[in-house]
């Protein structure tokens, strides 16, 4: 069971759909015989991840097991993994309000900082080479299959014939980089065809293709799976949610736009929990795991973007570089970006209501 308080909605999706929460496989050991029962006792230590819904196959079928088996190797004590999967803002809202997590792995830079606002982070989760990024993408449109709407482009989804599906950044990291690529990706182009960023015109395409929004779920994972229902022409996610389908089985095709945004993942320990729950040197040892190159692997077989140089360059072909992509310093950085596109007086805050208003 988890320790202190349940992240609600993960506890109840947990048991009672068996998809939230996931009790980590605990790897057997042999015991010795004619030995006490208390002599033969294994000592179990436990640490309670709370991720972001996006990276959830690659946690559960790869990187949790080999942590696993590496800390037994390690330690010789087994490991149990509580996770939890949630809409990144969600999670981190849990985290704040009382959800024990010892290890967050994010959405966006803006969640962490959020938990680390609230007292729970109190060491520099930035102070590394990486920054604290564990993965990257980019955001690309997935389309119908055999393309009916000829989309190609960010332009093409402000068509009056094309519907388009995106989660809503009030609750979903994921949203906001898609936000963010839309409006960047109006800055870039106009600062290749004119040498300057035009903010009027990233303000005008942000507004039309909002226009052709019909669905904002709570989540990236959630949106895809209404795509999947058959809603919309155009699914505004991440590159590695579409990779995956593919590697499922369950192929939505997609084109990364020319001038798109390059999104990445953090994760830190949560201090105060894990000195509460004796973990520190376990929770470490985890998210030090996840730079390793073995996860870095396994990340990228699982559609996301390697940070380890090395692994980087052994997808390099499955993973090119877009032309015009561009990172959230682009923008003017996370603080500029929550204020400028998503506070009472921001871009996009303003553009939904100009259209509530429009309707």
């Amino acid at each position: 069971m988890f320790r202190g308080r349940f992240h609600p909605s993960t506890f109840l999706s947990g048991f009672l759909a068996a998809g939230a929460i996931v009790i980590g496989v605990i790897v057997g050991l042999s015991s010795c015989g004619g030995e006490k029962k208390e002599q033969n006792a294994v000592k179990v230590d436990r640490l309670v991840l709370a991720a972001y819904t996006v990276p959830k196959e690659a946690y559960e079928k790869e990187i949790i097991p080999a942590f696993q088996k590496e800390w037994q190797k390690k330690t010789g004590r087994q490991l149990v993994v509580e996770q939890s999967y949630e809409a990144s803002g969600a999670q981190a809202r849990a985290v704040v309000g009382g959800f024990e997590a010892d290890v967050v792995a994010l959405s966006l830079e803006g969640d962490v900082d959020k938990v680390t606002e609230a007292g729970l982070i109190t060491h520099d989760w930035k102070a590394n080479p990486r920054r604290g990024i564990i993965t990257r993408s980019v955001v690309a449109i997935g389309y119908r299959t055999g393309n009916p709407k000829n989309i190609k482009s960010w332009e093409d989804l402000t068509r009056d014939d094309v519907e388009v599906i995106y989660p809503n950044p009030k609750t979903s990291g994921g949203a906001m980089w898609c936000v963010n690529a839309v409006y960047g990706a109006g800055l870039k182009t106009s600062e290749a065809a004119g040498g300057h960023a035009d903010s009027v015109q990233a303000r005008d395409l942000l507004k039309r293709v909002q226009k052709r929004v019909k669905v904002m779920d709570k989540s990236g994972r959630e949106s895809v799976t209404t795509f999947e229902r058959g809603i919309g022409d155009a699914l505004v996610t991440y590159e590695n949610e579409l990779l995956l389908r593919k590697l499922q089985g369950r192929e939505i095709p997609f084109v990364v736009p020319e001038a798109t945004m390059l999104i990445e993942n953090p994760a830190a320990v949560v201090d105060k929990n894990v000195d509460k729950h004796g973990v520190r040197e376990l929770a470490e040892a985890f998210v030090a795991f996840l730079h390793t190159d073995e996860a870095q692997r396994a990340f990228a077989r699982y559609g996301f973007r390697p940070v380890s140089p090395q692994v980087a360059a052994e997808f390099e072909s499955t993973y090119p570089a877009p032309p015009l992509l561009f990172d959230i310093e682009y923008l003017g950085g996370w603080a500029r970006v929550r204020k400028g596109l998503y506070g009472p007086e921001g871009i996009w805050s303003q553009i939904t209501l100009e259209l509530a208003r429009e309707h």
